[in-house]
Order: C-alpha cells, then sequence, then structure tokens
C-alpha cells in the first residue's frame, strides 16, 4: 500500500513539473522581446471641421478652442478649415454634393431647415440620450430648440449674435455731433450722417450693407414684412416696404452720405469694416462679431440700437454646429460639437475674444459678458432682444436660399437703378409666391 502511494504521489509531482515548465515556456514566448511595445497604440480618429464665423478675426481664437479640445481628447484628431462667408455656403455644398461633407460643420439658423428637409444632417437624439452627462437646459432655450427640425435635435447652438450701429466716436467729436443713443430714427440718423460726411476726404456720415439680409430689417424698422403674420400669403411689395426700399437706395443717390451704389470697391469682401477701421465711416451697421476686428482701431469707437423709422428692429442670428448624415465617427463628432458649444474653457474664451454671444443659460456667465472692456455701451446688445428680427424662412424655409436669391436679385436691379424700388418689390412678389405654390 506504501508503495503505490509513493509511486502515484511520483506520479503528480512529474505531472506538476510538466505543466509549470509548459506554464513557463508560453510565459517566455508570449513575452514582448526588447524593443517592442507590449500593445500598438491606436492612431486618433481624424474628424473634419468647416465654419465661417472665425474668418477675418477669431482664428487664433478658433484656433485655440481646437487645441484644447485634442489635449483633452487625445484619440480625436480635427483637421479644420475657415471660409469668408461669402464662400462658405457655395463649397460646403459642392462639398456635399460631391459626398466630401465635413464631418462636423456650422450652419446658421437661416440656412439649417433647409439641410435638414433635404436630409443631409444627422439626428443627434441618440449621441444625446448615450450622453449621461448632457443637459439640454445649458442651453438657452431658444438658441438650443432653434435648431429642432420635425422634433429632433439636429445641432447645438454656439451662440447667437445681433447687428447694431458702430459709430466713431472721434469723428463725431470733431464735427461736434451728439453720438447716437435709443431715441434715434432715420431721420437723426440722416441729419447726423450729413453732418459727418466729407466726401472729398472720402469720408461717409453712415453705411450699411445692400443685400437682402440688410433688407428684410430695415423694412421691419418700417413696420413692413416678407410674409403675413400668418405666414400665408406674400407682403413684400408693401407701401411701408416700398419706402424702406427707396430710403436704402436714397442714402447714396438722393442725400449722399453713403458711398456710391456702384462703387465697386464696396462690393469687395470686408470692404466696410476695413474702412471703418481706416476712419472712413462714421456710422456702420455690422455684427458684434467684429468687436474682436475693431479692438485695436487707432481711434475711439462704440455702438448703440440702431435708428429705425417706425420702430425698432435688429437681426437675430444663431450658428450652430451638425453633422454630417454620412459621417462614420458620429460619437467623436458629438464629442467635439459638444465641448465647441458648452465647455467652460471654449465658452469663457468666446467670451474673451468678444466673438458672439454664448448660447448658455448661465447668466453668471453672461455677466462677465458685458463687463468686458470694449464697446463700452456692450448691454446694448442684450437690449437688442427685445426688438430682434428672424430671418424671413416664411411658408417654406427648406427653400431659403431661393428666397434669398429672388429677392435679391430684384433688389440688385434696384440698386443699379434699372428698375424702381416699386418695380423691384412687385417682381419679388411675384417670385415668392411662385415659390409656395
Amino acid at each position: 500500500m506504501l508503495k503505490k502511494t509513493l509511486v502515484l504521489a511520483l506520479a503528480i509531482i512529474m505531472v506538476l513539473s510538466l505543466v509549470v515548465g509548459c506554464s513557463k515556456d508560453v510565459a517566455e514566448t508570449t513575452e514582448p522581446q526588447s524593443g517592442q511595445p507590449a500593445e500598438v497604440a491606436k492612431e486618433p480618429v481624424t474628424i473634419k471641421f468647416m465654419q465661417y464665423t472665425a474668418s477675418g478675426s477669431q482664428e487664433e481664437t478658433l484656433k485655440a478652442m481646437i487645441d484644447k479640445f485634442m489635449e483633452l481628447n487625445e484619440d480625436i484628431k480635427v483637421e479644420y478649415e475657415v471660409l469668408a462667408w461669402a464662400d462658405y455656403y457655395t463649397k460646403l455644398n459642392a462639398a456635399i454634393a460631391g459626398n466630401a461633407a465635413p464631418d462636423v460643420f456650422e450652419v446658421g439658423y437661416e440656412n439649417f431647415a433647409t439641410y435638414a428637409a433635404k436630409d443631409v444632417i444627422k439626428d443627434m437624439n441618440s449621441a444625446i440620450a448615450n450622453d449621461g452627462e448632457f443637459k439640454e437646459n445649458v442651453f438657452k432655450k431658444l438658441a438650443y430648440d432653434a435648431f429642432k427640425y420635425n422634433g429632433k435635435q439636429y445641432g447645438l447652438p454656439e451662440g447667437y449674435s445681433a447687428v447694431v450701429l458702430f459709430y466713431n466716436k472721434d469723428l463725431f467729436d470733431k464735427n461736434s455731433v451728439a453720438y447716437p443713443n435709443e431715441s434715434w430714427t432715420w431721420k437723426e440718423e440722416l441729419e447726423a450722417a450729413q453732418k459727418l460726411t466729407d466726401e472729398k476726404n472720402g469720408i461717409w456720415g453712415t453705411y450699411a450693407p445692400f443685400q437682402f439680409w440688410e433688407f428684410y430689417k430695415t423694412i421691419a424698422q418700417n413696420g413692413g414684412s416678407i410674409w403675413s403674420s400668418d405666414n400665408k400669403s406674400v407682403t413684400i411689395n408693401s407701401q411701408a416696404n416700398i419706402d424702406a426700399l427707396q430710403w436704402m437706395i436714397d442714402k447714396s443717390l438722393k442725400y449722399g452720405v453713403s458711398p456710391k451704389l456702384n462703387d465697386d470697391t464696396f462690393s469687395q469682401p470686408d470692404a466696410d469694416l476695413n474702412a471703418f477701421k481706416d476712419g472712413k465711416l462714421a456710422m456702420l451697421r455690422t455684427g458684434i462679431w467684429n468687436f474682436g476686428r475693431f479692438a485695436d482701431a487707432d481711434f475711439e469707437w462704440d455702438i448703440a440700437l440702431e435708428p429705425g423709422n417706425t420702430q425698432k428692429a435688429h437681426h437675430f442670428f444663431a450658428d450652430a454646429l451638425v453633422v454630417s448624415k454620412d459621417t462614420k465617427k458620429e460619437e467623436a463628432a458629438w464629442r467635439f460639437m459638444k465641448f465647441m458649444t458648452s465647455d467652460p474653457y471654449a465658452v469663457s474664451l468666446r467670451i474673451e475674444k468678444g466673438w458672439s454671444v454664448p448660447a448658455i443659460a448661465d447668466e453668471k456667465v453672461m455677466a462677465s459678458y458685458y463687463e468686458l472692456d470694449k464697446p463700452a455701451s456692450r448691454k446694448v446688445v442684450n437690449e437688442t432682444l427685445d426688438s430682434l428680427v428672424l430671418p424671413p424662412v416664411g411658408p417654406i424655409p427648406e427653400r431659403w436660399n431661393e428666397i434669398t436669391g429672388a429677392v435679391g436679385e430684384e433688389l440688385e436691379k434696384a440698386k443699379l437703378g434699372r428698375i424702381t424700388a416699386k418695380e423691384a418689390l412687385e417682381n419679388a412678389a411675384k417670385r415668392l409666391q411662385g415659390l409656395i405654390k
């Protein structure tokens, strides 16, 4: 019995020795060779981003935001392209048509519905549902809801902007003209512009771009609109609108307080902004996104509410980030758009650099925006919300580009004197009526 027990014990020892030996051999063969990594690092996911609101003055701000995002998200690389607004949608639409859309791109409220209706951007509801940290109430409700379509969330708002009246305080002081205030109407603007204009030295009293966007805001300042209040009929050819268009023409043609309407200089991109910074425009209607551009101007300037005629009216522009329907990198795209629109670093930098107004709801953050040094009357930005005018997409938001094209072509004819203001708006009315049939 003892002998059998010893034999069995020896057998067990031999088996265990074999197992240990085999395990050692396996361990030795699976250890990495000298100088070789145990695990190959994954390459970062690359997403492409296209936008326009940084063009001209905020390129470095955008770069800092993206650099910070990549620092915090080492598994994502962002390749980006900034385009001038005049070229942006042409290039974006060509990329979409060529199946080469960027993964993430910027879109304004007025164009958003067109992309959503054409099913070229991604519904982000699933990404939102899967992100346990995301809270939609971080954004201002008006701005957040603007980028819903058929009840689905397609974009996250970056911020909102307004157009106000910029004015050169040095020119006003030199000519002993009182600064613009909230009581001004077109009448007071014209009277001041006549005193400020010095055509011999190339200084103009006032300037506003002559294009569709300026037109729909200007007619609102005279109580007009492109569509009826119920969005069922066309009202662009009303007498109030004809008078407003004539005012846009007369500032140059009749009163001589604005540059000649056929002046090619002012048809170039940013020509009006450059003229203001060069001290050649006493008053300029332009967007608050240009605060940074004028920060180092060699004269004192400030902002005021725009003069209206029968009422105040100000643009309300909201921009959002959306994701291409065809992206294969939705998770990375979602993390990027969330960072760029609501991360404290991105929001704070946007405020510091004067790049539009963040669309977030935290009033403490907004307080820091209004406390920035220049312009002194920054609170005017908040006051524009009392008289905001949304882009008039009307009953056919999906045909926005056709609306702007049809009306813009007729405005151009009136601008060059080929037809009267009345004829231009009668033509525009017929063309819009054709679009809604």
